[in-house]
């Protein structure tokens, strides 16, 4: 059934790491269809905001609704439910090195509940194609470039059709070009109808491509579409 409801409803929420508050009286939501970066400068907790989404770390204090699924007391067996609505994407790609591109998404395929596969292998042709890696299936992880490994992940991130895509740093160990192209992927990917929030350092990115900014600045978020704030040089991101 179709809802209007946001994808990421956050209320009176506060993320905690090791017992320690690193954001704190949090209040924002992120609608269906958005693209939004998260900013803030090495250790302001950008990280610990999105494994909080993603119900890596447990929300102990307010209200988080993600993907329809609320936050706070999850049971671990809605977790698996939780993630096939989310697609996360990582910085160092986690692929498995001793297994094709092919198998690295079957495997995702099945530990996602897929058990039909002449349906799997149509999927896997899918998100291959829509990252523009249509000839890469029976190739290893270390025959492809950096940026193409990030497609493979992003391709990964894709399988199960997730209502909003997670993505922290997905460009940081990329030179700029390849940042480029994977960033307007991710615009194509957001432009189908797939919510985007992705943690960056990159000002440039930004600059290039502007959206709406959340920004971790002293235990709190700046929300650039209700605060008007500057983002600074690419050295204060660091």
């Amino acid at each position: 059934m179709f809802s209007s409801d946001p994808v990421v409803r956050v209320r009176d929420a506060s993320i905690l790491q090791d017992s320690q508050v690193v954001l704190q009286n949090l209040q924002f939501e992120i609608e269906k269809g958005e693209f939004v970066y998260l900013v803030g400068r090495t250790g302001s907790g950008k990280s610990s905001l999105l494994k909080t989404l993603y119900a890596d770390l447990p929300l102990r204090l307010g209200d988080i609704s993600v993907a329809g699924f609320t936050l706070r007391d999850i049971r671990p067996g809605q977790v698996p439910m939780l993630r096939r609505k989310i697609g996360i994407i990582f910085q160092d790609f986690q692929l498995f090195a001793d297994r094709t591109v092919g198998e690295n998404l079957l495997f995702i395929m099945r530990a996602t509940g897929w058990k039909d596969t002449g349906r799997m292998k149509g999927r896997l042709a899918d998100v291959l194609m829509q990252v523009g890696l249509g000839s890469v299936e029976k190739k290893f992880p270390h025959q492809l470039s950096g940026g193409e490994q990030q497609r493979v992940v992003i391709a990964r991130a894709l399988v199960n059709e997730p209502v909003i895509l997670i993505a922290d740093e997905p460009t940081g160990n990329l030179d700029p070009e390849v940042a480029t192209g994977i960033l307007k992927l991710f615009q194509q990917i957001n432009k189908s109808g797939t919510t985007v929030l992705m943690a960056t350092h990159s000002y440039g990115l930004i600059r290039k491509f502007p959206a709406r900014v959340l920004k971790c600045e002293e235990t709190r978020i700046l929300d650039s579409s209700k605060t008007q704030f500057e983002l600074q040089r690419e050295e204060d991101f660091y």
